[in-house]
């Protein structure tokens, strides 16, 4: 049942404190780096009179479409996230957990394997998108009739990451010199982000976010058992097929452009939960609006963090932002298992 319902009030305050904390991560994102910019520096290169043509470069063309993908991915991340979560009624569920992170992955691999072999021009993004949607198909296809039991469609999921994942390893054995190109689906990255990256992920956020949030009735029907949902009128099982497919869109859609960040789908969800309680019409917003933030956040540690690499000849700038959370996810997923088990 849903418990918990927080004050409209509160979940005002809590959206738009965290729009504020992602527009002070655009602008941190836009001034720190390597070459950290003071913010007259940044502002004029933003309203094209920059002192110079570099300056412009480097905010416009490499930082702020980085920063945009971020943000946005990590919003549909944990919008797919708390869907996930509340539609299978186990916390631990997120789009890794079903799938679709190992089956962008696989889809990358395998159209670097294709074209390789015919010649024609890989498209990672578009077989990422093909390869998440795929997995999450299996995944509900697998479950078949007892999709409705707590924990059978994570189970299930698991099962078809493991296979993706496996299948995955085969085809980079015979390809080792893709692995460099494939490693940032495999981790998550957000390094090197275009504005060609962001053109395919808007329209996404433009159309996933709306319909996530509308779906806020359905989520919070779903969590009930199904012969009540039944009762009031909504064919059970079609209804979450239907919510499910949604959320693996939005998974599928954020991992198409970062790769396969860790974390994000699981942590955002469960704070929004504790600040706003379970009810979908509250959790879902703040827990989008978390995700932003969260992965926002961990690219501004990513990218600002200088590590000395084995067999490495200097030093190099920028790790993985997929690394980044699963440091802070890893520890956090402990401590629910733990909580799980008392």
């Amino acid at each position: 049942m849903v418990t918990g319902v927080a004050r409209p009030g509160r979940v005002v305050v809590l959206v738009v404190g965290g729009v504020a904390a992602a527009a002070a991560l655009l602008t941190a994102h836009l001034a720190v780096g390597r070459l950290p910019l003071p913010p007259d520096d940044v502002w004029a290169a933003l309203t094209g009179s920059p002192t110079s043509a570099f300056h412009r470069v480097l905010v416009v063309d490499l930082r702020l479409p980085r920063a945009l993908v971020g943000l946005g991915a990590g919003a549909l991340l944990a919008l797919s996230g708390a869907v996930l979560q509340a539609v299978t009624r186990n916390p631990l569920a997120e789009p890794g957990l079903v799938g679709v992170t190992t089956g962008a992955a696989l889809g990358v691999v395998a159209s670097l394997a294709v074209a390789a072999g015919t010649g024609l021009s890989p498209a990672p993004t578009v077989a990422a998108l093909l390869g998440g949607l795929a997995a999450g198909a299996a995944t509900w296809l697998v479950a078949g009739r007892h999709r409705s039991a707590p924990g059978r469609l994570v189970l299930v999921g698991a099962l078809v990451a493991a296979l993706c994942t496996a299948l995955t390893s085969l085809l980079l054995l015979g390809r080792r010199d893709s692995l460099g190109s494939v490693l940032r689906w495999l981790v998550g990255s957000l390094n090197a982000r275009t504005w060609d990256d962001w053109a395919a992920l808007w329209p996404w956020l433009l159309a996933g976010v709306p319909v996530g949030l509308l779906s806020a009735g359905l989520v919070n029907l779903l969590q009930l058992d199904d012969p009540l949902v039944t009762s009031l009128g909504r064919p059970a099982d079609r209804t979450r097929l239907l919510v499910l497919g949604l959320a693996v869109a939005l998974a599928a859609a954020a991992v198409s452009a970062t790769g396969a960040v860790a974390f994000v789908g699981l942590l955002a969800p469960h704070v929004a939960r504790r600040l706003v309680g379970a009810d979908a019409r509250a959790l879902l917003p703040v827990a989008a609006v978390l995700g932003a933030v969260l992965l926002s956040a961990a690219d501004l540690v990513a990218y600002s963090t200088t590590v000395s690499l084995p067999g490495a000849a200097s030093q190099v700038t920028g790790l993985p932002v997929g690394a980044v959370t699963a440091v802070v996810g890893g520890p956090v997923l402990l401590a629910l298992l733990r909580r799980s088990r008392r």
